[in-house]
């Protein structure tokens, strides 16, 4: 009976094609979003609606009342499901939550679990209609249930923080953290929509622009963990005053998808922004990731090629000045040079073997270095100093350390992102 439900066969088609693929199965499997769907198809189909006008009835209505029909020790861990649905504050209509339980259910390899509650629940059953549903038909709930049993089988492995866009669509954003010192200005004009925040520009030299993360056209999302999802006006700078003083994390909703366009369920916002700011227009990408010559991709990140050419203990005053003795120093020792990676990050300088990038040389947070720069003679030379002992202030000294750049344009640019997120570094007390 089961081949008279062209959406059982759908299902079926989505089931082999979620098996054949990589597991765990995550967002970026082109099958989880078919599948989502004809899902979601079968558990609206013929769900029979109030009169009178009384609110419209979705399968989310019935899931969230099982922990009240049924009476089961796997009641447990689904009533817990339901209720962290329940208090997600990024999902804000019926359609939202269904989806977001069904994202936890596949996790939690509860979707069968879910559809034999409803069924020992003859109530809420019978919201189904016999004729036009497929969870009200004993012909079809059966195959249903079966496939469904199968699901909980398989792994699965979805971002359940990245839910902003459910009561939408199912097709989900790209998601970034964006994570950066404390500082008085990050530098981001923030445009406030229908209760999301849309970053509409970067102001130059920024801790923002510098740290080279957002684009001009992304939301953000949330703020060390407080949700932004249905902000209004004001709200972000509110939670970042309770923040001062403290490293931020941004969840960032990232404006372009996967494929490299635009994320389709952002269409309308960003009609609307183009209409109130006729000169707005998106980012695509960062200003000085544009040259990447002598550069190299790793986890996401871009790191300079550099040679490492050793240090020398310059005293007491690690002052811009003593870079014009301190380099010298370290020329003059001849030392072989090392093939280093070196990452200019959010919170610090990173430095890294480039034999074995797995083992770090060098990490100094901007707090730790006291000054950056070059000398006019030596063009692709750059150096910082760092404090020696910090954990002795009063019997502390500065380290000069020298690094080679492959080209002049190169140094000057790390010298300037190093100066900038320095610069910005500010701890309140």
């Amino acid at each position: 009976m089961s081949g008279k439900e062209p959406l059982l066969g759908t299902l079926k088609v989505c089931i082999r094609s979620l098996q054949e693929g990589s597991s765990p199965c995550t967002d970026t499997s082109p099958h989880i979003h078919p599948f989502c769907e004809i899902l979601e198809m079968i558990l609206r189909k013929g769900i029979k609606q109030p009169v009178l006008g009384f609110k419209r009835r979705d399968y989310w209505h019935w899931i969230e009342q099982l922990p009240h029909q049924v009476t089961h020790r796997s009641m447990t861990r689904l009533s817990i499901m339901i209720e962290k649905t329940n208090s997600c504050e990024k999902v804000l209509r019926v359609q939202g939550r269904g989806r977001y339980f069904l994202r936890q259910a596949l996790n939690g390899k509860l979707l069968a679990v879910t559809i034999q509650q409803l069924v020992r629940s003859p109530r809420l059953l019978e919201w189904y209609d016999p004729v036009t549903s497929i969870l009200g038909n004993e012909d079809f709930l059966e195959p249903f249930l079966s496939m469904m049993l199968v699901v909980t089988e398989m792994s699965f492995s979805l971002d359940e923080q990245n839910s902003s866009f459910l009561d939408e669509s199912w097709q989900l954003p790209v998601c970034l953290t964006y994570e950066t010192v404390p500082c008085r200005e990050l530098g981001m004009v923030l445009r406030y929509l229908d209760g999301r925040i849309f970053i509409i520009d970067l102001l130059p030299q920024s801790q923002a622009e510098v740290d080279e993360v957002v684009l001009v056209g992304d939301v953000i999302d949330e703020i060390n963990g407080f949700s932004l999802r249905n902000a209004c006006n004001g709200q972000a700078g509110t939670v970042l005053q309770k923040l001062k003083g403290k490293p931020l994390s941004f969840q960032i909703i990232r404006w372009k998808w996967h494929d490299g366009g635009l994320y389709k369920p952002l269409l309308p916002y960003l009609k609307v922004i183009q209409e109130q700011i006729p000169n707005f227009q998106l980012q695509h990408k960062h200003g000085h990731k544009e040259e990447n010559v002598g550069r190299i991709l790793q986890g996401g990140r871009l790191l300079y090629n550099l040679r490492y050419l050793g240090q020398v203990n310059v005293g007491k005053h690690g002052g811009k000045e003593v870079l014009d003795h301190g380099i010298p120093m370290v020329l003059d020792k001849h030392l072989p040079p090392q093939e280093v990676l070196f990452d200019v990050k959010e919170t610090e300088v990173l430095v890294q073997q480039k034999i074995s990038s797995k083992q770090v040389l060098f990490h100094y947070s901007y707090t730790d270095i006291s000054c950056v720069g070059r000398r006019l003679d030596s063009n692709n030379l750059f150096a910082f100093c760092i404090v020696a002992s910090p954990e002795t202030p009063e019997h502390s000294s500065f380290d000069c350390l020298v690094f080679q750049s492959n080209s002049e344009e190169e140094s000057e640019e790390i010298v300037r992102r190093i100066a900038v997120g320095f610069k910005h570094t500010e701890w309140f007390v």
